[in-house]
């Protein structure tokens, strides 16, 4: 059984990269929700039709900041600018694109206190989300630790498992974090 120390960092790897996965969706997900300030991310999402072809928006023009109010959305090619407006004012985030010769501004509204609100739960959502998930990674590594049982030494295995749980209050550390800052965009515009 000279195998079994080897299992220890593996395990911690796992951990790490299904932890840091976790943290990789939730900073996704945090870019997709409006804030009051323009980003340049926040229309990535949104899928538009074309030809009967279903695309993302970042695949069929570049999106960028002109001023943290407005958006300026530049198609690769200008027969898909109509296609791009339909859906930027279909998608959920509430805005109005204008055309403006070959490009799409596109203002961003202030955000209602309801909105606020409802953004900050949907983050707050997200946060236990991902917590959760990281938890789960944390769960699945100790209890591989524990399997590996007798041929894993004990001052090992408790060690691993001090480790993981670092590893655990580290990452949801960095979800806390990201999410307070998220909020603290949401509110202050």
């Amino acid at each position: 059984m000279e195998l079994a120390p080897d299992i220890g960092p593996s395990v911690k790897a796992s951990a790490a990269s299904q932890m840091d996965a976790a943290i990789v969706a939730l900073s996704r997900e945090l870019a997709k929700l409006r804030t009051g300030r323009a980003s340049a991310g926040m229309l990535d999402h949104i899928i538009v039709e074309t030809d009967g072809v279903k695309m993302q928006l970042n695949h069929l023009a570049v999106v960028s900041v002109i001023d943290s109010k407005t958006l300026s959305v530049n198609p690769y090619d200008p027969n898909t600018l109509k296609a791009l407006e339909g859906a930027i004012i279909s998608s959920p985030l509430g805005l109005n694109p204008k055309v403006d010769g070959q490009r799409l501004i596109a203002p961003i509204p202030p955000l209602t206190k309801e909105h606020m609100q409802a953004m900050c739960k949907v983050v707050a959502k997200s946060s236990e989300d991902v917590k959760q998930s990281i938890r789960r990674a944390r769960q699945k590594a100790l209890d591989t630790i524990k399997k590996a049982g007798s041929s894993f030494p004990k001052d090992e295995a408790k060690r691993f498992e001090k480790e993981i749980d670092e590893l655990t209050k580290k990452f949801v550390k960095s979800a806390d974090e990201l999410c307070k800052a998220k909020e603290k965009e949401i509110t202050q515009g």
